[in-house]
């Protein structure tokens, strides 16, 4: 490949500087990832509330944070709080609050219908036995919905992965940020991409993995035991 560097391609691998930004990019999205299941299962919970009130928070912050570009949602807490007098926050942060607002409403969804999934009768007899809401919710409703919500919310951590590149808009120097200043202060385009490209995919091929480890976990019981069936066969 004519202008392609191979040594410049391998090389950028044990980049300290781009490896930071890997190690970045896994925080922001650790972090967006607890603080988003928080505020998520608290939205689930109010709309489950049957409270009007609460219900009509929940469903309004799913419904714009759902319905707006997350790009529009960074840039206007980075750059138009300000404007309407709050304090400015830095780019951490602002990138942080952007994240966990935005993947909140789609996580409030999956906890949502994972709780939806679990028979009303679970509840009437958690009930029967003497436990209070709260104590049936948490020890016969959540471990049932838990086998629902599991795929989908490693599915939405191996997006969350990815959308952590949208916050190199407003400066966050995660992965794709410092592969763009290495492309301007060395002018190898492609390699440093293909680069960023390979980190990316091994981060997401790595929960892939723990991924089904963590379904086949939380599985047993509702299915039959992979190893049973291939010693029967």
């Amino acid at each position: 490949m004519s202008g392609w560097s191979w040594s410049g391609f391998f090389g950028y691998f044990a980049s300290p500087y781009l490896l930071g930004g890997a190690g970045l990019t896994l925080a922001l999205t650790g972090a967006t990832l607890a603080l988003g299941l928080l505020l998520g299962l608290v939205l689930a919970l109010f709309r489950q509330s049957g409270v009007r009130v609460l219900a009509g928070i929940a469903a309004l912050h799913i419904w714009l944070f759902r319905g707006t570009p997350l790009l529009v949602q960074l840039i206007i807490i980075y750059t138009g709080l300000p404007q309407l007098g709050l304090p400015r926050l830095s780019v951490w942060q602002s990138a942080l609050l952007g994240l966990v607002l935005n993947e909140a409403a789609y996580l409030a969804e999956i906890l949502r219908s994972g709780i939806l999934s679990v028979p009303a009768g679970q509840r009437d007899a958690a009930q029967a036995l003497g436990l209070r809401r709260w104590q049936g919710f948490v020890l016969v409703v959540a471990p049932q919905a838990l086998r629902v919500i599991i795929p989908a919310l490693g599915n939405s951590v191996n997006g969350l992965l990815k959308t952590t590149s949208i916050t190199s808009v407003i400066s966050m120097e995660e992965l794709l940020r410092r592969g763009q200043i290495l492309m301007q202060q060395r002018f190898e385009v492609m390699e440093v991409f293909c680069c960023v490209a390979v980190i990316y995919l091994a981060m997401t091929t790595a929960w892939d993995l723990v991924q089904r480890r963590i379904e086949r976990r939380f599985g047993r019981g509702y299915g039959p035991d992979p190893e049973l069936a291939r010693d029967a066969r």
